[in-house]
């Protein structure tokens, strides 16, 4: 045993090479800790901040209708405007988060993720207790320097997340940890959808959303700061046990030297650029699923899905509770070593990504009469959407420990740049709202791409720790001979 360890009655088996994917599917541990231990404290708190996210998020696409509706508060003297620009005030915040997700990974990776995370989230705060300061003071314009800078600040926020995990949980416990903290922003997005609409209509009016989501992010800040960790040797009150299990299970580090990234590795690697092409893929169809659906419903099908409060967040509800069901499941298929991790991930991925191909070609052959068997096949849709968290989006963690809040920086990137393209391809194509035939060539398009990075992702991908995982700083020796 390594020094970086203490040495803890605690057994594991191992029946290969303890870096491959079949060796961590083959540990047995007797002793693991208690049934809820500080990993899962932590990983309540990382899904915590995904759920403050997406009210940050999404109460604008709320607050700016009520920001620009006279009569949407109870309270007369509630200050209003007569915004044209609303559309550009929600995308400032999507475009903002672009920049920062590669860099952030990196920085994460190199000197730690829990003080980036805590000062990011307080200044994302003090960003939405300003914001109806400056609506008053500067209009939309200021409103949308100010969604940028907090999309930027968001924007870092995922790749670190990312790295938390790859050092608190185990493999056989990955997915669905991972999908419990991945949960928060579903959860996070109906929640605010139901508030923000009594919070506008209130006495205290639009302001109040951003004022209680401001004071959710001081919140969420301050209790980070004292009780989260960068990884469990960290942590003052964590049992021998449980850290013991979770370092372990994971691939051993050689700290003596220094993480090199091998960034020219990375983007070399036919199985994480596989891996690239399923995040890029999945994010073009969901965003248009969440975003242009809605529209092809009303407009085509004559059905105003979002005039219904308990249709616009059923879908997101079941997608949740299926994204639990799917991660137990794939947590079990691991364990019990029925499949690989590599396979396991492609199958959850292909269900998840197949599924949306078969609504789109149906919608883009019905009518109106078929609004309603629409709708319910919408919902189940968004059940199987529920399998993706269980496939490409922990396969970061499958491919480097090390690197895997870099790899979910560079993926999430792409993935937002693609998902602008794609709802910029919709603008594009459909110009007339009403037209089925310009609708029918997204759906075509969208599940052509669903299908081809699945395809991609199911041949080219894989479960297993990279080599370029373990790389180190090269350092020189006396005589000029270099060490890695």
């Amino acid at each position: 045993m390594s020094g970086q360890y203490e040495s803890v009655p605690t057994e594991v088996v191992l029946m290969k090479d303890e870096n491959s994917d079949a060796a961590v599917n083959s540990k047995t541990v007797k002793n693991d800790g208690p049934i809820f231990g500080k990993r899962h404290e932590q990983v309540l708190m990382h899904g915590s901040l995904f759920f403050l996210m997406a009210c940050i998020q999404s109460s604008m696409s709320i607050g700016i209708v009520a920001m620009n509706d006279p009569t949407a508060s109870m309270n007369p003297d509630i200050s209003t405007f007569d915004w044209k620009d609303k559309g550009a005030v929600l995308s400032c915040f999507f475009w903002g988060s672009i920049l920062p997700q590669l860099g952030s990974g990196w920085l994460a990776n190199r000197y730690g993720p829990k003080w980036f995370l805590v000062g990011t989230t307080i200044i994302c705060a003090i960003l939405n207790f300003l914001l109806p300061t400056v609506a008053y003071s500067y209009g939309s314009k200021g409103v949308m320097v100010l969604r940028v800078m907090q999309g930027f600040t968001q924007g870092i926020i995922p790749a670190s997340l990312y790295g938390l995990l790859a050092k608190w949980v185990p493999p056989n416990e990955r997915t669905r940890l991972g999908t419990i903290v991945a949960g928060g922003t579903t959860i996070g997005t109906v929640v605010i959808t139901f508030i923000s609409g009594y919070l506008a209509a209130s006495w205290y009016g639009w302001p109040m959303i951003f004022y209680l989501n401001g004071g959710l992010g001081f919140l969420w800040g301050i209790v980070f700061s004292y009780f989260g960790t960068n990884t469990p040797a960290g942590h003052s009150s964590i049992t021998h046990a449980e850290r013991c299990y979770i370092e372990k299970s994971l691939p051993l580090e050689d700290k003596s030297k220094k993480l090199s990234t091998p960034w020219l590795k990375i983007f070399t690697s036919g199985h994480f650029l596989a891996l690239l092409f399923a995040h890029c893929g999945f994010n073009w169809g969901f965003y248009i699923l969440t975003t242009d659906i809605p529209i092809y419903f009303n407009n085509v099908m004559e059905f105003n899905i979002k005039s219904n409060g308990a249709l616009s967040t059923l879908p997101h509800i079941v997608k949740w509770i299926m994204s639990l069901l799917f991660s137990f499941i794939t947590d079990m298929i691991i364990s019990k070593s029925i499949c690989s991790i590599g396979t396991t991930r492609k199958v959850m991925h292909a269900i998840g990504s197949l599924a949306p191909c078969v609504l789109l070609i149906i919608l883009g052959n019905s009518g109106p009469e078929d609004a309603s068997k629409a709708v319910v096949l919408l919902i189940v849709t968004f059940g199987f959407l529920g399998a993706n968290m269980s496939g490409y989006l922990f396969n970061h963690l499958d491919l480097s420990p090390n690197h895997a809040a870099v790899l979910m920086g560079i993926t999430s990137q792409f993935g937002t740049i693609c998902t602008a393209i794609g709802l910029t391809t919709v603008q594009y194509i459909v110009p007339d709202d009403d037209d089925p035939n310009q609708w029918g060539i997204i759906f075509y398009l969208t599940s052509g791409i669903f299908i081809t990075s699945t395809v991609i992702f199911f041949f080219f991908g894989s479960g297993e720790v990279q080599p370029w995982n373990y790389e180190r700083v090269r350092t020189k020796s006396p005589k000029g001979d270099e060490n890695t």
